[in-house]
């Protein structure tokens, strides 16, 4: 907002005292409505027979009929005895030509008094074509249908405060078109996803969010208290367990859209409360499992963006060419030229580490798999700009994978990316009850001795299913929230996300 006598900025307390006197004005609007008979808020419905969009795109066979839409006030220009004005719907906005001989006068006149930017009103009114071209709605009738008391930001500076558009994505919706068309965008990726797995043959299943235990994952969860059991209880961070659960009961192919709660960080690729697809295949290992989601992300991409080139933050992604798939090891050696194969022991990977001025995990944690993921993180996936599949990851951080028969120091599992960041998970299900056990044995010792007072636990009923017998299964995580980012270009996850979490202000 800026002072009208020198144009400048209003300070903060200028502005919100300007923003109280404008919410005062429209009370005291709202109260003469009211003590008239003519309370907005009493309205139930209004019948609408048509949006902004079908009468543009339907002008033709449209134009001299009635429609009624409805939506909010937009604009205003008064111009005596006529004013026009812009409506804004779900598909966009769209003029209205209101003339006093058409309302009648006491309605032309609330119209000019009484009305506000930001009120909802619904319109009747033949379509026409303005002598500049635009098609508009000539109005027979005109009536507020709820008073806005607040007013919306000017339309000179917008709504451009980061910590405001997330905290009130209502106004953010309202006054940025392209911020609605992103969420327009999320809602038909996630159409174009469920498509794609229906006509695999896959069924959309729902799980548990509230489980009784913490699991030994690595991932930190948000506990609560269920009164009438008398019991902690967790917010999932994960839908893996209880989807290998439905394949061993023999749905054999199941997917799940699930809200996931990890109490940790922040930053632009990390919400606490984030959206994931998992999917689960009986009878396939991690390679089916690598054509399904680059054939899902080539269908996806081109659905939604009407082609398989795309740019994020600037760089050309080519997502319908074929993706490149390294090892873990051979990556490592290609970006930073360590070679797994030539470590004979922990200590000779640790000294290659050390050559390489690459900080690596101390005691028990510094084994050769150890070093080939931290040499990984460090030099080589800032380098997978364009879709990149890496597999075959060391047993030491795969404790749901299944091990590879020919190297048993390193498990089916790969993860794919792009823009140097990871978008999905995915292994050969691990299937040997046996082997589960000690590994969850495992994790659960180290997360306690990590984590003092942590209550972690091993998922006795998983293991439990996995000995009635779980077929050979190929699984795989991806991040929905992500996706949408790089297939909307948004820099941050909060861009994608409606509520983001944001910390309360005082």
């Amino acid at each position: 907002m800026q002072n009208n006598q020198n144009n400048a900025p209003l300070t903060e307390e200028e502005e919100q005292a300007q923003l109280i006197e404008q919410a005062q004005i429209r009370r005291e609007k709202l109260a003469k409505l009211t003590a008239e008979g003519n309370n907005p808020y009493e309205k139930t419905k209004y019948d609408v027979t048509a949006n902004s969009q079908s009468v543009k795109d339907g002008f033709e066979a449209l134009e001299g009929k009635e429609v009624s839409i409805a939506g909010r006030l937009m604009s205003r220009r008064i111009m005596g005895k006529a004013s026009f004005s812009h409506i804004s719907d779900r598909e966009g906005l769209i003029q209205i030509y209101v003339r006093r001989d058409d309302v009648g006068e006491e309605n032309y006149a609330s119209f000019k008094k009484d009305y506000d930017i930001g009120d909802i009103v619904g319109v009747k009114g033949f379509v026409f074509k303005t002598q500049t071209g635009e098609i508009s709605v000539h109005c027979t009738h005109i009536e507020m249908l709820s008073k806005a008391l607040l007013p919306l930001p000017e339309k000179q500076h917008g709504l451009t405060n980061a910590d405001i558009r997330y905290r009130q994505r209502d106004l953010d919706l309202i006054v940025n078109p392209e911020v609605k068309k992103t969420f327009v965008s999320r809602s038909k990726i996630l159409k174009e996803i469920r498509a794609y797995l229906d006509n695999m043959g896959y069924l959309e299943v729902d799980t548990p969010v509230l489980t009784t235990l913490e699991i030994g994952a690595a991932a930190r969860p948000f506990k609560t208290h269920h009164n009438a059991l008398d019991i902690d209880m967790y917010l999932r961070i994960e839908t893996e367990l209880y989807l290998k659960r439905l394949i061993v009961g023999g749905l054999e192919r199941v997917y799940e859209v699930g809200r996931i709660f990890r109490n940790e960080g922040m930053d632009a690729f990390h919400n606490p409360e984030f959206t994931t697809i998992e999917m689960y295949q009986a009878y396939t290992d991690y390679f089916g499992m690598m054509d399904h989601i680059e054939d899902l992300y080539k269908t996806v991409t081109q659905n939604v963006c009407g082609t398989t080139q795309i740019s994020y933050q600037g760089t050309p992604i080519d997502m319908g060419a074929k993706w490149t798939r390294l090892t873990m090891k051979e990556a490592v050696k290609k970006y930073c030229g360590a070679d797994y194969d030539t470590w004979a022991d922990d200590e000779s990977a640790r000294a290659a580490a050390k050559e390489l001025h690459c900080e690596v995990p101390e005691g028990d944690k510094a084994t050769k798999g150890h070093i080939l993921i931290a040499l990984f993180d460090e030099f080589v996936e800032s380098k997978l700009i364009q879709p990149t599949i890496i597999y075959d990851y060391p047993v030491e951080n795969s404790p749901l994978a299944k091990r590879k028969p020919t190297d048993p120091a390193f498990t089916e599992r790969f993860e794919y990316f792009i823009c140097a960041h990871e978008f999905g998970n995915a292994f050969s299900e691990l299937n040997d009850p046996i082997d589960q056990k000690q590994r969850f044995v495992k994790q659960v010792a180290e997360k306690r001795a990590s984590e003092p007072g942590c209550n972690a636990q091993v998922d006795e009923d998983f293991v439990t299913a996995l000995e009635y017998g779980l077929p050979p299964t190929g699984g795989l995580g991806m991040g929905v929230d992500r996706l949408v980012m790089l297939l909307t270009d948004s820099s941050t996850i909060r861009d994608v996300i409606l509520f983001p979490t944001m910390k309360p202000k005082k």
